[in-house]
């Protein structure tokens, strides 16, 4: 089901236009319902799209991201039909999401339409929004929510959660995943205009006062933390900070980091929830 952001009404429609209030987004390759949003807020650096859609699939971090969130869909939601990825930046997640689990019809927003431009040539056919998570056009229409190193980038992310929470179908659920501990704060997450990052017990938290049941919570990337300690204590300094580094590495270094988190990946699959790791996920069930 559809909601009208102007005046509140649900409705069922192919269409947009609301049939009580006659409101229609502005739509220019996609549709738009926070323009005023689409090429410069406080959450993100618009120009990282560019760099982010030449990195993703030479990175380990972004390759073996994407395994788990697969992974984490067919053990938690074998049924589900349908997914909305929320923040999907430049369709990386979605594109192998579509090559894995061919059946489930897909959608993806972002706040910025500098991302959305890259997405729609990685998603031809799959659609896809230009919208603010703090207010989702959606009524039970999902059967999945994936927001994935989203929440931390929005001061009010408590008001995203309880949006995905309408917006998901009972029975259905969201995978989240945001940057962990406190105290690895370092210029990267002053670049990448982080709010926060999360403690265990925070996350789950907000999961529950939203209206979800956290059914799994673990670590990831906890084999490779003393590496990205030691890393995180060299970033101190926000004006010597080089975003592109961290995926700047020899290949033979790449796959080795890469088999070390398809390890910890394996460990998840089988049940063992990790303590520390430099992400936290979280699957939750709207019950």
């Amino acid at each position: 089901m559809r909601v009208c952001l102007a005046c509140g009404n649900r409705f069922e429609s192919d269409r947009w236009r609301c049939p009580a209030c006659q409101f229609e987004p502005v739509r220019e390759d996609f549709p738009l319902f926070a323009p005023d949003l689409a090429t410069s807020n406080d959450g993100f650096e618009a120009t990282a799209f560019e760099r982010l859609s030449r990195q993703e699939s030479g990175s380990f971090w972004f390759r073996s991201r994407n395994r788990l969130v697969i992974q984490l869909l067919r053990h938690h939601f074998p049924k589900a039909k349908s997914l909305l990825e929320v923040g999907c930046g430049t369709g990386f997640v979605l594109s192998g999401v579509r090559e894995a689990i061919p059946n489930l019809v897909l959608a993806g927003s972002d706040l910025y339409k500098d991302g959305l431009g890259f997405a729609s040539r990685r998603l031809p056919g799959v659609d896809l929004y230009q919208m603010d998570c703090r207010h989702l056009p959606f009524d039970s229409a999902f059967n999945v929510i994936c927001a994935l190193d989203v929440l931390e980038h929005i001061k009010e992310d408590e008001v995203a959660l309880a949006e995905m929470f309408r917006s998901v179908r009972t029975g259905g659920g969201v995978i989240v995943s945001v940057p962990q501990h406190p105290g690895l704060w370092s210029a990267a997450d002053d670049y990448a205009r982080h709010k926060r990052r999360y403690r265990r017990s925070e996350l789950a938290s907000k999961l529950r006062s939203a209206g979800f049941r956290v059914t799994r919570m673990t670590s990831f990337v906890s084999v490779l933390l003393p590496l990205m300690v030691a890393s995180r204590a060299r970033q101190r300094d926000p004006l010597a900070y080089d975003p592109g580094g961290e995926y700047r590495m020899p290949r033979m270094v790449d796959r080795t980091l890469e088999r070390i988190l398809d390890a910890e990946k394996w460990m998840i699959g089988h049940g063992i929830s990790l303590p520390a790791g430099g992400s936290l996920f979280a699957v939750a069930t709207k019950s």
